[in-house]
C-alpha cells in the first residue's frame, strides 16, 4: 500500500482564553482524578472530535498549529479519546498533561509525555494509540480540576514516518 508523504493536520480543540474552574459548567462525572486539591471530578474547558481519519503508516504527533511549527499548553490536561470508524466505541484513550492519575470506572488511563502545561512542538507522539489501517475519530476534552483551565490550539499532524539510516553498527566489537 502506498504511503502518502504529504503531511496532514487536524485541529482537535481551539484556543480557549482562561477561566475560573467554577465558571465551566459541565462535569465528565465518568472521569476521576487524583488530587489533593480542587475536584476529583474535572470540568469540562472544551471539548472537539475529529472526521473520520486513517493512519496508514503516519506518524501521529500533537502540535499547536497546521504547520507543526508550534508547541500547545493545556490547564489542566487533554483526555484523547480514539473511537472506532463510526465513533460510537472508543478503543484507547490517554491523558495528555498536569494531572495526578485519572480514572475511569475501574481503568487508569495511561499518560503520554510529562506532566507539564506545555509541551514542544511534536513532543506528544500519540502514533501507538492510533489503528495502524483501520478509520478512526480522535475525540478530545480539555479537562480542568482547580483554579483556571485553558487550552491552545490542538493540532494533530500526520507526517510520513522517519526515514531509518542504515549503519553499519560496530558497537561492541
Amino acid at each position: 500500500p502506498s504511503v502518502s508523504l504529504a503531511p496532514r493536520a487536524v485541529r482537535l480543540v481551539a484556543d480557549t482564553p482562561p477561566q475560573e474552574t467554577e465558571s465551566f459548567d459541565k462535569v465528565r462525572d465518568d472521569v476521576e482524578v487524583d488530587t489533593d486539591e480542587g475536584e476529583r471530578t474535572p470540568r469540562v474547558v472544551t471539548f472537539g472530535e475529529s472526521a473520520v481519519l486513517r493512519r496508514d503508516g503516519q506518524r501521529a504527533r500533537l502540535y499547536g498549529d497546521a504547520k507543526g511549527t508550534l508547541g500547545f499548553s493545556v490547564d489542566n490536561f487533554l483526555l484523547l479519546e480514539v473511537l472506532d470508524g463510526q465513533g460510537k466505541k472508543v478503543v484507547r484513550r490517554a491523558v495528555v498533561g498536569f494531572t495526578e492519575s485519572v480514572h475511569m470506572g475501574n481503568e487508569q488511563v495511561d499518560n503520554v509525555g510529562r506532566r507539564a502545561f506545555s509541551f514542544e512542538p511534536g513532543e506528544i507522539d500519540v502514533t501507538e494509540l492510533l489503528p495502524e489501517s483501520s478509520p478512526f475519530k480522535v475525540r478530545v476534552t480539555v479537562l480542568d480540576s482547580w483554579g483556571v483551565g485553558r487550552v491552545s490550539d490542538v493540532y494533530l499532524v500526520l507526517t510520513a514516518p522517519e526515514q531509518r539510516a542504515v549503519e553499519d553498527d560496530l558497537r561492541g566489537e
